[in-house]
């Protein structure tokens, strides 16, 4: 669905780039971070939104030093979610910085050692990276003492002006972060800019509105709502957890567009969550329904997605 405009070019590895003053990305593989806090922002006077993949915290770092200077830490870090693609590195971090991470109670299982995800979901088609989530790590991890919940009143740590929305269906305790005196919206991966399921799309940065990663989506029903309701918010910007952020009028076209027609383009035609969601509570995963068989051609797709994913953290080095 090619109805968005670009609001930046594909960003450099571990290269912060600014989407708006006081808010840049940094691409760590596959996935985004954000930095909150104008540049040369004092230490402890900066958020972190999200760590971005396993094995780009030191690029992370760097970018940050770039940013901020040299030994700068954030006051905290702010989880859309806890998937593995968005805490690589935390565990070392939080060590390091002795900083807070705050997320969702929803969200705390998957933080403290209680629940893994639910099983990623090969079924759902749509390229190699979808194909090799099985592989994908589903934690827990254990951030102890160091993870608390999000305010109650839906402010958000270290960011005056921003509120947190609530955007389950990814995970559980999914959440999106707006900011209403400019409309700029962190997604995380409620929704996210580029076909996710597909390699050569992440390679590429092919820009498109799209609903969330469908091969870690565990609740279409939920996922749907929560689309709707960033669409709603007709976002002036938008800074997803996976490719380009984009910003403007075409953008919230396509935004409608998808909310509108929701399970046509975005819940996959099979899956094993399509017609059963799985089953969670404030504890975390209760049960999971049972996996549709995926086609044979999904070896060949895998075999091919892991060279991607060989490229993409090949690149990391270069």
């Amino acid at each position: 669905m090619d109805t968005a405009t670009q609001h930046t070019t594909i960003a450099q590895q571990g290269t912060p780039q600014e989407v708006t003053a006081d808010l840049a990305m940094v691409r760590t593989a596959f996935a985004n971070a954000y930095l909150y806090g104008p540049a040369n922002a004092e230490d402890r006077a900066w958020v972190l939104i999200d760590t971005g993949v396993p094995g780009f915290t030191s690029m992370l770092k760097r970018a940050i030093e770039t940013r901020f200077g040299a030994g700068s830490r954030p006051s905290a870090i702010i989880l859309t979610h806890g998937h593995f693609d968005h805490v690589g590195g935390i565990e070392q971090l939080v060590q390091e910085w002795e900083v807070p991470v705050y997320a969702h109670p929803m969200e705390l299982p998957y933080l403290t050692g209680k629940s893994s995800y639910p099983p990623g979901d090969p079924a759902v088609g749509g390229g190699a990276i979808a194909m090799l989530s099985p592989l994908y790590p589903r934690g827990p991890i254990d951030l102890g003492p160091h993870v608390q919940p999000l305010p109650e009143d839906g402010s958000v740590p270290g960011m005056a002006g921003w509120r947190w929305i609530a955007t389950p269906g990814h995970s559980p305790g999914h959440v999106a972060l707006f900011r209403d005196a400019d409309r700029t919206l962190i997604a995380g991966d409620a929704l996210v800019t580029v076909k996710q399921e597909s390699a050569l799309a992440v390679i590429s940065q092919h820009t498109e509105v799209n609903g969330p990663p469908a091969y870690f989506t565990p609740d279409w029903g939920q996922a749907r709502q929560s689309f709707r309701v960033l669409a709603a918010l007709e976002p002036e910007i938008i800074a997803p957890g996976h490719g380009i952020p984009l910003r403007g009028a075409t953008m919230r076209g396509a935004l409608r567009e998808l909310a509108q027609r929701f399970d046509e383009l975005a819940v996959p035609r099979r899956g094993r969550y399509v017609d059963e969601p799985a089953t969670i509570n404030a504890g975390g995963v209760v049960s999971v329904p049972p996996p549709v068989g995926a086609p044979l051609q999904a070896l060949l797709l895998a075999f091919g997605g892991a060279l991607a994913l060989g490229y993409l953290s090949g690149s990391r080095r270069r």
